[in-house]
């Protein structure tokens, strides 16, 4: 196809209809182009078992969506080009949720940072391409809250891309989410094809990582909190002050919210998705103590270092179309610890 000089399209492409204009305000759109009027759809939840994967499945399911195409690492390698091709030629999904990625924590980015870029990277453009190609009706990619430079104002808004350098220690992991925002835009651009973006913030809940290495800070805790109080423990280090700020989101309030995107949106800006409120590590330890039962004591190892001092997305844009977060701390802290009870602990 021959592309202009400003790189869009000389001859006709194919239009997706779309909810959410390219400034974010909505416009009207008929019953027929709903994501939810069509539960019957084959909607295709790429990376299906993990965190947020399974949540959405969860929540499609609570839906009544009934043609669900989940495949496992092994039914379907999502870096090889032509069986991802061959799947969608056969299936021909409507919608595509794209929650499939190679994660890792400081350590894992570290060791391995040819595979978190070139995974990810191959992940993304097979299905995106493969879904524009296909006759996908819409598509919904998900990055994360580290596609952000490292000292972006907070709250960090969505104006915030590329702005400033990355943080080090993850970079390879961000930019190629980062190439997952720009191809879903370019493929906006050029070809009408109905593709966005959600930005999630940190998460928790059901299925989440609790490895005792490589875990993130909440679960952490919480594997951390249950041990002491199995093994009669007195008390607990936890590194720094506790004074940093974080935001945690539900991951089951985020499938809510990527339904609410499939369904509302439709721009080419990618939108965050976050809870819109903080909580010092201190209260965050303390809490988890309380939620666990621990009865010993909690101690700060002052010596050790706090990390960034705040972590806030701006989700001022996503509450604005009209979705906001329904489960509190304290209640998405008592369902995860459950989870953990009945699934993780030795």
């Amino acid at each position: 196809m021959a592309v202009g000089t400003c790189g869009l399209p000389e001859s006709p492409c194919r239009s997706h209809p779309t909810l959410a204009s390219d400034n974010g305000k909505l416009e009207s759109r008929t019953t027929e182009d709903s994501f939810l009027s069509n539960k019957s759809a084959k909607v295709f939840v790429a990376g299906y078992r993990g965190l947020v994967g399974s949540a959405i499945v969860r929540k499609l399911q609570q839906l009544g969506f009934t043609d669900l195409l989940l495949r496992t690492h092994a039914e379907l390698d999502l870096t090889r080009q032509a069986d991802v091709d061959a799947f969608f030629a056969a299936e021909k999904p409507q919608y595509v949720i794209l929650a499939a990625a190679k994660v890792g924590g400081i350590h894992a980015n570290k060791t391995y940072p040819a595979d978190f870029i070139a995974i990810n990277l191959q992940i993304q453009t097979n299905v995106i391409d493969s879904s524009y190609r296909h006759g996908v009706k819409k598509l919904l990619f998900l990055g994360s809250s580290c596609i952000y430079p490292k000292f972006a104002p907070q709250p960090i808004t969505e104006e915030a891309l590329l702005t400033g350098p990355l943080e080090p220690t993850n970079e390879w992991y961000a930019v190629a989410k980062i190439a997952g925002i720009k191809m879903c835009q370019a493929y906006r651009l050029q070809h009408g094809f109905d593709a966005i973006s959600g930005m999630p913030t940190n998460l928790y809940g059901p299925y989440d990582n609790f490895h005792p290495e490589n875990s993130h800070v909440l679960p952490a805790l919480i594997r951390r909190f249950h041990e002491a109080k199995v093994t009669g423990a007195k008390e607990v280090v936890v590194w720094g002050t506790g004074s940093p700020l974080r935001e945690f989101l539900h991951v089951d309030d985020l499938a809510d919210g990527v339904v609410f995107l499939m369904e509302k949106y439709g721009g080419l800006v990618h939108v965050n998705v976050g809870s819109g409120k903080e909580v010092k590590i201190k209260e965050l330890a303390e809490l988890v103590k309380e939620v666990v039962g621990f009865e010993g004591e909690l101690v700060w190892d002052t010596s050790k270092p706090d990390g960034t001092p705040r972590k806030l997305m701006d989700s001022s844009k996503l509450a604005g179309l009209g979705w906001i977060p329904k489960i509190s701390l304290k209640e998405g802290l008592i369902d995860t610890y459950k989870w953990y009870l009945e699934n993780v602990k030795q």
